[in-house]
């Protein structure tokens, strides 16, 4: 009976770990703009130095993202928990853009190792009865991540003399932590032949779970691209449209997004997923218009309406998604399934960016975010439609007859 307590014990601290993992990438949000007005750098290299971490990122799933299905789930976190450890102290270094470009590179190689499988490892580690709901925690802990990152940075930023350092150190701890739980859960991924083999690029969707996959990639894309605009641009545009300058103001805006996606998620993982995905297409598409319009109208308060409208659409959508992709997968190949899914996130989060932020520098920034913000509607609509012409196909049943 005592490994019973024990394990859930592990469990929470996975969850924990996880959590951290996503807070990492979300403390050098507001730490870019500080940086760009102390060592005066384009704002190209700002959104490289945000983007470089999701091309990292990217590369890791499509070489390693079924790694754990191979190597089993632990080895593969505590690898890129020792990985972010030393992200962290690179970042204590702090006296140069390139630094902090090697950092955020390390940062999305072990975001990309980690992510997927700490996915598949807590949906494995939680009883049948509470694996729904661990299911969307999953999902709300990289997004809610993200927002404790940057909201602990902004506030640090206005209290703390050197605010990089303490950000980081405590991050550091939190990798310790995660460690030791990642190291006393059980292994719930059998070691099988072919690791060497799986590091070869590719997309992992096994053929029963394709129908689901196509029909909530384009959401999973419209929730990340979203997110991305706060987490990546709104640094700039926060201060240049908005006129918002403090440390802590900077952080909780571009925070109110991720925040919003992470605590608005978990109350739909009661509602039938499909149906969940669809009312978080609705709620993408409604905040996307809202934030864009309180953005070229210069109004704070009718674009943090927008940000925690869709950021309830990304929350709703996400988790939806990922229940819809589970229950399409078993533990031989839910890694690389789920690696698949946090591909298409993280390109949607990354790349925008990075595109947006060379036409930043040579294109009015209103126009930027109307185009920016007209692709992640466009986005939605795709995802809606697309819900709502397969809401009659039963995709799990179809997923059980192809695996017998």
């Amino acid at each position: 009976m005592t490994g019973v307590p024990r394990q859930g014990q592990a469990l929470a601290g996975v969850v924990f770990a996880s959590v951290a993992v996503a807070a990492a990438a979300g403390a050098g949000t507001p730490l870019l703009a500080l940086y760009r007005s102390t060592w005066d750098f384009a704002l190209w290299q700002l959104t490289a130095a945000f983007s470089i971490y999701a091309c990292t990122l990217l590369a890791t799933l499509l070489v390693a993202g079924s790694l754990s299905d191979h190597l089993g789930r632990r080895p593969v976190l505590l690898g890129a928990l020792g990985l972010m450890i030393l992200a962290s102290c690179l970042f204590l270094i702090d006296d140069g853009i390139e630094w902090v470009l090697v950092a955020r590179a390390l940062q999305g190689v072990a975001t990309g190792a980690a992510t997927s499988t700490f996915t598949a490892a807590i949906i494995e580690l939680s009883s049948a009865r509470r694996r729904p709901l661990m299911t969307v925690v999953t999902s709300a802990a990289p997004i809610g991540g993200l927002a404790l990152g940057a909201v602990l940075t902004g506030a640090s930023l206005d209290v703390v003399a050197d605010s990089t350092r303490f950000v980081f150190a405590l991050l550091i701890v939190s990798f310790v932590i995660g460690i030791l739980a990642v190291h006393a859960a059980r292994e719930t991924s059998a070691c099988v032949p072919g690791a060497i083999a799986s590091l070869r690029p590719q997309l992992m969707v096994p053929h029963p779970a394709r129908p689901v996959f196509a029909a909530v990639a384009p959401l999973v894309a419209a929730g990340w691209m979203f997110s991305g605009l706060f987490l990546g641009l709104g640094p700039t545009f926060d201060h240049v449209i908005l006129g918002v300058d403090s440390g802590a103001g900077n952080g909780a805006f571009v925070a109110l997004q991720p925040a919003a996606a992470a605590l608005f998620g978990i109350p739909f993982a009661r509602r039938p997923a499909r149906r969940a995905a669809s009312l978080g297409a609705l709620l993408m598409l409604a905040g996307a218009a809202l934030a864009v319009a309180g953005l070229l109208t210069a109004q704070l308060a009718l674009v943090a309406i927008g940000a925690i409208v869709g950021g309830a659409g990304q929350g709703a959508g996400f988790g939806s998604s990922l229940r819809l992709l589970g229950d399409a997968a078993d533990s031989t190949d839910r890694g690389g399934l789920f690696s698949a899914a946090y591909l298409v996130a993280y390109t949607a989060y990354g790349l925008p960016v990075l595109v947006a932020g060379w036409a930043a520098d040579n294109f009015d920034l209103r126009i930027v975010l109307l185009v920016y913000g007209t692709v992640v509607a466009a986005l939605s609509v795709w995802a809606l439609t697309g819900l709502l012409l397969h809401r009659r196909r039963p995709w799990h049943r179809t997923a059980e007859r192809v695996r017998r």
